[in-house]
């Protein structure tokens, strides 16, 4: 007779997490992009635009960042009314169970998402189209509140953009005199 097998770990991956992280994100670019095909009022096409992205942004701020970085951010008001921002990571132990893939995807679909949404205003801009133009605003705003909320939170995303910007910064200035 066989010894009873101890029950797995549990997994470390979060593939809905990681599927809805990019769905919301895709699915708000998409119906930006073809909802004059569909529907000509834009009313409808920006509240549906808006709904989206704000699913895109409740789930990269509660669910995803927590599930695939290990890391969260939120905001409190005591009793005095006064505003305090939290950071909070997992520990180095916490974060040996981040998947890198989905760590990977997580980062590069939340700092790729505000840059397509910047280009998309400028062509808006372009076009003189100030109601899309909108759309395209609030899809930045909320993108880089999330930007700048998980670089806070992340040690290492400041690091990188540090070194970023440093070797950036050295380089521009080498090109200059050489």
């Amino acid at each position: 007779m066989s010894a009873p097998s101890s029950p797995s770990p549990p997994s470390q991956r979060h593939p809905v997490a990681s599927f809805c992280h990019v769905a919301f994100k895709l699915a708000a670019l998409v119906t930006y992009v073809t909802c004059e095909w569909f529907e000509t009022h834009f009313v409808l096409n920006f509240v549906t635009c808006v709904l989206l992205l704000a699913g895109d942004f409740w789930v990269t701020k509660n669910v995803s960042g927590r599930l695939l970085v290990g890391l969260r951010y939120w905001n409190e008001i005591d009793d005095a009314g006064v505003s305090t921002w939290r950071f909070e990571s997992r520990d180095a132990e916490g974060m040996k169970l981040v998947d890198a893939s989905e760590s990977t995807l997580f980062w590069y679909s939340l700092y790729l998402s505000p840059i397509a949404w910047v280009a998309l205003a400028a062509i808006a801009l372009a076009r003189l189209n100030l109601e899309y133009f909108l759309i395209c605003v609030v899809a930045t705003v909320l993108g880089a509140a999330n930007v700048v909320g998980y670089t806070k939170c992340s040690k290492d995303a400041q690091a990188n953009i540090s070194n970023f910007a440093r070797t950036t910064l050295v380089n521009s200035v080498i090109h200059r005199f050489v």
